[in-house]
């Protein structure tokens, strides 16, 4: 039996010899799109100023690329489809870095063959990038290290989650850095400026040509609960509520940050911006640096806020925050108090009229008024101009 054994092994070990190969191959093939999966799909492919978007969707009869800040897309893009089931379409792209979906006979959907993604508050996207522009394209320079973190809100009593950003060389050292608090738009999370917003590339950069100072950016969730358009304000702000009791505190005593005021700047574009303000004002005193893209206090014209029909009831700004606005002490140390917002940016007038408002009570307010829109084509052009004016 032993001598029939073994021959009888060593067929079934060279057949598997054999097969194992051919279904490795196979394995391989549909896992990039090819075999009985179909055609081997690129997407998104970046060339000589264009970028080319495909999905393999044979059965469909419709297909869209839907982006939010991507030039040309509109309300959607047509795609065509080829014999083999593969839609495509190509567009003409400035450098930057863009967030874009599917749009599949109703549904929307990421790029199945593009693993950058960003994530906003109830969906993600996919993310492609168009170098050009060195101030935001990884470059050869140190790299900081993003990281997320996840903490316990006490103002809001569950488990919140935030990025920080550290310069390089920080997890090497013992000194302590200034903190830059960044705050996202209605509709993003935390992770959007890490990600579309190329923070951390950007502070590299910045850091490495000498321009800015090292520093930690904290970018915490400014949405504390469902967005539900034509709400009225709450009577208690539950985001300054967290960033004050759970956020700042956290941050003070895990990172090596220095307290004292000129080490402290806020920031964040269009909600942001607002929550900036609605921070920043009240609570002066912890705050050398104060930035407000795309934003102002909603409701200064007349008109709405980001995600609502109401117009804010009760007393305006200025007049909660009377007493603040008129402290001669607190405005010495206030050392940048910044604005920027596109001409044609649905909020500029939001902007403008909150500047003169700050400039009624003699504040020194630095405004800077444009071209674009309200996209992160220029909130990423603001933090790179913000950012080296801080903590000079």
């Amino acid at each position: 039996m032993k001598q029939l054994l073994f021959p009888r092994l060593r067929v079934a070990a060279v057949a598997l010899m054999i097969i194992t190969p051919l279904i490795s191959h196979r394995a391989c093939a549909q896992a990039r799109g090819g075999g009985n999966q179909g055609p081997r799909v690129v997407s998104p492919e970046v060339r000589d100023g264009t970028v080319t978007f495909r999905i393999l969707a044979p059965r469909a009869e419709a297909v869209k690329l839907s982006g939010s800040d991507m030039p040309g897309v509109g309300q959607g893009k047509e795609m065509t489809k080829n014999a083999e089931g593969v839609w495509e379409v190509t567009l003409e792209a400035s450098p930057g870095y863009y967030r874009y979906v599917f749009n599949v006979d109703g549904i929307n959907v990421v790029d199945p063959r593009n693993p950058s993604t960003s994530e906003s508050v109830g969906n993600v996207w996919s993310l492609v990038g168009v170098p050009g522009l060195a101030w935001m394209d990884t470059q050869p320079v140190p790299r900081g290290v993003v990281a997320e973190v996840t903490y316990y809100s006490t103002a809001l009593r569950r488990f919140r989650r935030m990025h920080v950003y550290t310069p390089p060389g920080y997890e090497l050292g013992k000194g302590k850095y200034p903190v830059f608090y960044l705050l996202h738009g209605a509709g993003d999370s935390d992770d959007s400026w890490s990600t579309v917003g190329r923070a951390g590339f950007i502070l590299d950069n910045l850091i490495a040509e000498k321009k800015a100072k090292p520093m930690i950016v904290v970018m915490t969730a400014g949405h504390t609960g469902p967005m539900i358009p034509g709400a009225p304000r709450p009577a208690v702000d539950e985001f300054s509520e967290d960033f004050t009791k759970d956020v700042m505190p956290y941050v003070e005593s895990h990172f090596r940050v220095n307290k004292d005021r000129g080490s402290r700047a806020l920031a964040g574009l269009s909600m942001g911006g607002g929550q900036t303000l609605n921070i920043g004002i009240p609570h002066l005193d912890k705050f050398g640096y104060l930035g407000v893209f795309s934003s102002g206090v909603f409701g200064i014209t007349g008109g709405n806020r980001p995600g609502s029909t109401n117009a804010p009831a009760g007393p305006t700004f200025e007049e909660r925050h009377h007493d603040r606005l008129n402290d001669a002490k607190l405005k010495k140390g206030l050392r940048l108090f910044w604005f920027a917002t596109g001409k044609d940016d649905f909020l500029v007038a939001t902007s403008r009229a909150t500047v003169e408002m700050f400039k009624k009570h003699d504040f020194d307010v630095v405004y800077r008024e444009t071209d674009g829109a309200h996209t992160w084509i220029k909130w990423r052009e603001y933090l790179q101009e913000f950012t080296p004016q801080l903590f000079r």
